[in-house]
């Protein structure tokens, strides 16, 4: 893989990001003359049992969460997440047409719905039923809807959805550094505990 993608870069700078629960990559790496260059952002990885969950907090009034149920709401979702990130790539378009993509199961995709009716916040969890564990990917709030503990109500959801279909354990990655420690801190609140993290090499 190094080999192609030098054959790719027209002289320029080969970069990778390894966890540090493949020392075997990381050995690769070495070998063909890359260094670990940490000190920049970088990921963790969390995960937690699905056994013992905390209880479902309350939600504001006239919050609720759900499956996506109409066009208007998989517009919302999409909408929702350009919103809380933003970013233009995930449009209504786009967001509909990974619904009909496997292993997508709409049962783990839950959205918090405003009073008004709009997405206010979202997690959309993936779940292989052959290792019994659920991740998180993605996870956002719309700026609008912040602070009021939607994210955390909507987690937990889709981790007890995880639980209702058979999984043993639920997995998320996020920024594990220190400028950008909102995520982490809300997955810890949920009972995730790092497990790896991982390393730049240039």
């Amino acid at each position: 893989m190094l080999a192609w993608a030098a054959g790719r870069t027209a002289g320029g700078a080969l970069s990778a990001e390894v966890a540090e629960t493949e020392p075997h990559l990381r050995a690769a790496l070495e070998r063909h003359g890359l260094t670990c260059t940490d000190g920049g952002p970088f990921m963790v990885g969390l995960g937690r049992s699905l056994v013992d969950l905390p209880d479902a907090p309350p939600l504001p009034d006239g919050y609720r969460i759900r499956a996506q149920q109409t066009r208007a709401e998989v517009a919302g979702r999409a909408a929702a997440h350009r919103a809380a990130f933003g970013s233009t790539r995930v449009t209504t378009e786009r967001h509909a047409r990974m619904r009909q993509i496997w292993p997508y199961r709409a049962e783990f995709d839950l959205v918090v719905a405003s009073p008004a009716g709009d997405v206010a916040a979202y997690c959309q969890g993936w779940y292989d039923a052959a290792l019994g564990t659920g991740v998180f990917e993605p996870v956002g709030t719309h700026p609008e809807h912040r602070r009021r503990g939607l994210a955390r109500a909507v987690c937990l959801a889709v981790l007890r959805a995880f639980a209702a279909a058979g999984g043993r354990r639920a997995v998320v990655q996020c920024r594990g550094d220190a400028e950008y420690p909102v995520p982490k801190r809300l997955y810890e609140s949920l009972g995730f505990t790092p497990y790896t993290r991982t390393h730049a090499y240039a």
